[in-house]
């Protein structure tokens, strides 16, 4: 067949002719689609879906795990593919996959990079596989045939793997000579997608930049520069089980990638990636914008102060940080977030200290990222101001924590005496909380001759890794009695084993006096699965997963808790099976349950879900819904869902925002909901194929895989009328594509209650709110509270001219400060209460200190009396703290320039205060930290201070020698 798409170019030709990254990937996508009946897919974003072990998509095939683990839901669209093709975006960068540190240093690590590829989910395998990359490359491409190299699995006896001949012999079929078709080891040649789970033996292509006949089979793996691999084939076909042995997968796939950028080099007659089409412009941008040098493509040694490095650092990351923040993630303080804010950071620091770039060149350069990527991905033409926007703000606020940084170091070395070991516990506050980069803070302390307390660091830095290792982990073994394994799976779809009925989940009416029917539900056990096997029964005392015909539990999904309750054998009530959870897995709805007494395939059993904890769950997921077109309604139509969680007691939110929610802004959502409540409007549900679904205008979808067909929730709106064409009904009121449990009517949701919003990163913010009961109690705490705060103002404004007082009531607003940062009530009111407590302490913050000025003149005054123009002041005076002791102590040396002072306070406790001054005349022979000390040492206490001030305690039985220790201390220096 000829090829409709070929262009003059090779990597014998090269010239102006050759091909663009645009055509090279389009290339691809139209050969498997077009030739090959491949479905092309767009590329899912680099935000993991439902995998909370991962930071970003790091690879092509993570979309499709759910077909590798044989837990796709049968009726979703996933489940439908047998061959598909897509370019998807990926990012390696923290984690297993971390590119970050070495980008920049050489030409080809990147922390975005596109990932062509083709997949087979038990369609066809490793003949049709090497044959369509074969064509691609050598008829499409043009790639000359001598200059590729295929490689293949060579066996591996302690796994009892034989060599992939038959990869080998498909190779040779093709006619790649014997000599280019080259056998390699596990870890060259085996991929496995984590520590358990779907792999197999793979077939790497690599391209010799050099050719010219010779034969470079030598340095295939070596790690040369010269001969790359460009795409890796791999052959899923076993399963690694936890134990660490293999089993055959039962069904065949085919996983395919290759890197976009490195292709685009090949194809383009390039040695370095960042000479293609993907950067020049980018570099030419960077040029433009900064004072350095043109790229000229150096490295090592040859780069003088590291200007080209800067260039390939800013280059890549500014790409990733447009992708990342298109698709959700902004940089922000932890997981996926923090490694984007190193990122952004790491640009920031090469764009103003080597590129010599003025603020701001970062997000000037969005445009042309839009202008290379953009036609492969649309998303990113439309969020470039937002791109621009986050960027130019971090970018400012990381400027602004350097220079905080860097005054933090000065403080911190001005006071550390004669060490020359800096702080470990600063260095981590630095560079945890501020984001300041570890090399810089050993540069600035390089510069000033000390260093860092390494060991110190490191062992602050493990703790932390310690305790963030508390998450879930790649490879971490799940549940295994509700988890079902890709071997038990394919066990239940070749034994026939019906998906679990779950309709009457959703079968419940409105009886005649408002309450929630249930209808009960009758099922038969189909089999029983513990410790990833599926059994045919049960005994007592064992916890186990149970699959049933049919059930009306709700299985964890759509951010909805599952039910509880529990089930009974038919006929005998008195003997119940708790249901703990209830999950989702391939079809199959296991319900999670102790075994009182024997359970087998085959019993008849009567389910029984916990009906409050379900009216709960139904409650707060309507609420959900309804929050959710209150804030696009309040905030404005690009407030887009990021996340949700419904449970029995409250429900969660995230969604994008510019800034803060302000005050009024929460009370506005709060009562567009409660007018939706009012109206009691009818929810209506129903089932419809997705295609259909995703054509009404004003859809509310999250991103994640639905069903087909897909259930539609409407609120007020029969579906029929949205579905109809042109209908604006979606746009007045909430429609959502949602599998979860509702109310029948909105009126029983009775009330809603924010009584959280906070920015979990810059972009994003998380409400959580309360219904119902608890929304009624949450709004009478935050009355009873305001109640309390109107009580604390309306004293704070009579005179109190008592200083203890004074102080009982400035603790009593710090009290009252903390009960309502922590109790849930309505957050607008929270903010608003918040807003008068920080007035109010201030107020009482400033009479204590006028009240104490006050106190400690008049005690200075009577002093001067006693004591007139003398050089030295020794003496104990009623104070009620060391601050009005510390203020007589100034009033007397401002009043008597040359008088040094040094006062005693007894205290009821037993404990004696401290305070004196030292006149700058007697500097420094005289020190105020010396006599502190000597004073305070001879009541068995403490002091410190500086040369001038000083202040300690001590114990009342040593007071008379320290008075005089106090005084003989002031004649030996004056």
């Amino acid at each position: 067949l000829a090829v409709p798409w070929r262009w003059r170019c090779s990597p014998r030709r090269g010239g102006a002719s050759c091909p663009s990254a645009g055509q090279i990937r389009a290339a691809f996508l139209r050969f498997f689609e077009e030739r090959h009946g491949h479905r092309r897919l767009p590329s899912a974003p680099v935000r993991p879906r439902g995998d909370p072990r991962l930071l970003f998509v790091n690879a092509g095939m993570n979309q499709f795990k759910p077909i590798f683990l044989g837990t796709v839901h049968p009726r979703s669209e996933l489940a439908q593919h047998r061959r598909v093709v897509n370019s998807q975006k990926c990012v390696r960068a923290g984690g297993k996959h971390n590119d970050l540190e070495d980008v920049g240093r050489d030409t080809y690590h990147h922390t975005f990079f596109e990932m062509l590829g083709n997949w087979s989910f038990g369609d066809y395998f490793k003949e049709e596989a090497c044959s369509m990359a074969w064509e691609l490359l050598t008829e499409v491409y043009e790639i000359p045939r001598d200059r590729l190299y295929v490689t293949y699995f060579g066996g591996d006896l302690s796994l009892g793997l034989s060599a992939d001949e038959e990869c080998r012999d498909v190779w040779l079929r093709l006619g790649v000579p014997a000599s280019h078709v080259l056998p390699f080891p596990l870890k060259d040649n085996f991929w496995e997608m984590g520590d358990t789970g779907p792999c197999g033996p793979c077939t790497e292509i690599h391209y010799d930049h050099v050719g010219g006949g010779r034969n470079a089979a030598a340095l295939v793996n070596q790690g040369s520069p010269d001969v790359v691999e460009i795409w890796n084939l791999v052959f899923m076909q076993y399963s690694r089980e936890v134990e660490g042995n293999l089993l055959p997968l039962p069904q065949h796939h085919v996983d395919t990638g290759m890197g976009l950028e490195r292709l685009v080099t090949v194809l383009q007659n390039k040695r370095s990636n960042y000479d293609t089409d993907l950067f020049t412009p980018i570099l030419d941008a960077i040029h433009k914008g900064c004072r350095a040098p043109r790229y000229q493509g150096l490295v090592g040694d040859a780069d003088a102060g590291r200007v080209n490095m800067a260039y390939r650092v800013v280059a890549d990351h500014v790409r990733t940080l447009c992708v990342c923040i298109t698709d959700g993630i902004y940089p922000g303080f932890s997981g996926a977030e923090l490694v984007l804010r190193r990122i952004l950071r790491r640009a920031v620091r090469f764009c103003s200290e080597v590129l010599q770039a003025p603020p701001g060149l970062l997000a000037s350069l969005v445009p042309t990222v839009v202008e290379v990527l953009g036609d492969a991905y649309p998303e990113l033409t439309r969020n470039a101001n937002q791109i621009k926007d986050i960027i130019n703000e971090n970018e400012a606020a990381f400027l602004s924590s350097l220079e905080r940084g860097r005054r933090i170091i000065e403080r911190t070395v001005q006071q550390m005496g004669p060490s020359t070991n800096f702080p470990a516990e600063v260095a981590w506050s630095l560079y945890g909380n501020l984001g300041f980069p570890l090399d810089l803070i050993d540069l600035m302390l390089e510069e000033k001759g000390i260093s860092l307390d390494s060991a110190a660091f490191n062992e602050l830095a493990l703790e932390d890794a310690k305790r963030k290792a508390g998450g879930p982990r790649a490879g971490q073994a799940g549940n295994t009695n509700t988890q079902l394994d890709v071997h038990s799976l394919a066990q239940l779809q070749s034994s026939s084993v019906p998906a679990t009925d779950d309709s009457p989940k959703y079968a419940y009416t409105l009886g005649q006096h408002g309450q929630y029917e249930f209808s009960p539900c009758q099922a038969t056990v189909l089999v029983l699965y513990r410790d990833q096997s599926l059994l045919k029964e049960v005994g007592a005392g064992q916890r186990c997963g149970v699959i049933l015909d049919r059930t009306n539990f709700y299985a964890e999904q759509g951010g909805q808790d599952s039910d509880q309750g529990y089930m009974t054998h038919l006929g005998q009530q008195d003997v119940l099976f708790p249901v703990e959870s209830v999950h989702l897995c391939g079809g199959y709805v296991i319900h999670e349950v102790t075994a009182v007494e024997t359970l087998r395939a085959g019993d008849q059993v009567q389910l029984f879900v916990d009906e409050a904890q379900r009216l709960a769950c139904m409650t707060n997921h309507t609420a959900t819904h309804l929050l959710n077109f209150a804030l696009r309604h309040v905030l404005g139509d690009n407030t887009e869902q990021r996340g949700s969680h419904v449970t029995a007691e409250r429900l969660r939110f995230d969604f994008d925002t510019k800034g803060h929610v302000t005050v009024e802004q929460l009370q506005q959502v709060e009562q567009v909901v409660q007018d939706l409540i009012k109206k009691n409007a009818v929810v209506h549900m129903a089932e419809v194929p997705l295609t259909l679904a995703r054509r009404v205008r004003g859809l509310r979808a999250v991103d994640e895989g639905y069903p087909d067909p897909v259930r539609i929730v409407s609120l007020g709106v029969p579906v029929e009328n949205v579905l109809t064409c042109d209908s604006e009904a979606a746009m007045q009121t909430s429609v959502e594509l949602c599998c979860g449990t509702h109310l029948l009517q909105t009126g029983s949701v009775e009330d809603l209650v924010i009584i959280s919003e906070r920015q979990l990163v810059k972009g994003i913010s998380r409400v959580i709110a309360v219904t119902g009961g608890r929304a009624k109690e949450a709004r009478e705490v935050g009355q009873c509270l305001a109640m309390e705060v109107d009580s604390v103002s309306l004293r704070m404004k009579q005179r109190i001219t008592s200083i203890p007082e004074m102080q009982n009531l400035s603790k009593e607003v710090g009290q009252l400060t903390k009960v309502v940062a922590s109790t849930p009530m309505p957050q607008w009111q929270r903010r608003e209460l918040q807003t008068i407590l920080k007035a109010l302490q201030r107020t009482a913050n400033t009479a204590i200190k006028k009240l104490e000025l006050e106190q400690a003149e008049k005690k200075a005054q009577i002093l001067l009396a006693k004591y007139c123009n003398q050089p030295v002041i020794i003496d104990t005076v009623p104070a009620d703290s060391l601050s009005i002791l510390m203020k007589v102590v100034n009033q007397l040396c401002d009043k008597s320039p040359g008088t040094s002072v040094l006062l005693l306070s007894p205290q009821a406790s037993g404990e004696v205060l401290c305070a004196c001054q030292v006149s700058k005349n007697c500097l420094p022979t005289f020190s105020a930290a010396d006599w502190a000390v000597a004073v305070c040492t001879q009541m068995e206490g403490k002091a410190g201070g500086s040369p001038i001030v000083a202040k300690g305690s001590g114990n009342a039985k040593g007071m008379q020698e320290a008075l005089t220790t106090a005084l003989e201390f002031a004649q030996s220096k004056l």
